[in-house]
């Protein structure tokens, strides 16, 4: 069960972890890049990119986290490593709510971008930007700290079942070295008993001559 439990966490860890990069990338490297470009260039970067993260890399982390973090949790609350349960429990609500802004806002828009259709032939593109960069940019931008700071609980919460294990293993070691009760019957060993001293008794004897054995003498 520990083994398991373990796997499970650092599972779980990469995951968050994966995931809190990849949007923390697009927040402080990707969307400022695409700041400075044209309306063209932007739109068809974008439009690009979304077809191009639905793969099993991005697909597997992004929605596995989820059941690992839930199983994570169960691991926890009925084995052992409780002290790490607090953690994995926000954990598990902040990239709950990080999943919801993507689904709720930031897919959405990607939608709303693909149905502009290739920016080679669509008009308005200036338009079509507007609607869809700064609620983007911003929904990004927390969403990446949801998941950063549930992957710093998910750290946390590794460190804090590691830290416990030595704990458990000493105990479990001291309660087998605990030597086992003693029944006493009540009745001293035989080696404790003290001999007895046994009064010696003389062989019989002729009771020594007496006055009147002198005088018959």
């Amino acid at each position: 069960m520990k083994h398991l439990q373990t796997g499970v966490l650092i599972a779980a860890t990469l995951s968050a972890g994966l995931m809190a990069g990849l949007f923390a990338a697009f927040a402080y490297a990707v969307m400022p890049g695409l700041a400075k470009s044209s309306d063209h260039t932007l739109v068809e970067a974008m439009q690009n990119i979304n077809k191009a993260i639905l793969n099993p890399a991005f697909m597997l982390p992004f929605m596995g986290a989820i059941p690992l973090l839930g199983l994570a949790v169960v691991l926890a609350w009925r084995g052992h490593g409780r002290s790490a349960l607090p953690w994995l429990i926000a954990a598990l609500v902040l990239y709950l709510v990080a999943f919801m802004v993507t689904s709720g806002v930031n897919v959405p828009l990607n939608d709303q971008l693909a149905r502009a259709g290739d920016p080679a032939h669509a008009g308005q593109l200036a338009a079509v930007r507007a609607d869809f960069e700064n609620k983007w940019v911003m929904w990004n931008t927390v969403r990446a700290l949801l998941h950063t700071a549930a992957f710093a609980c998910l750290v946390w919460a590794l460190f804090v079942h590691g830290a416990h294990q030595p704990n458990e293993s000493r105990h479990t070691g001291a309660s087998a070295r605990t030597p086992a009760p003693v029944f006493h019957t009540g009745h001293p060993p035989f080696a404790q008993h003290p001999q007895e001293s046994q009064p010696h008794c003389a062989p019989f004897a002729s009771p020594a001559p007496g006055p009147e054995a002198g005088t018959r003498a």
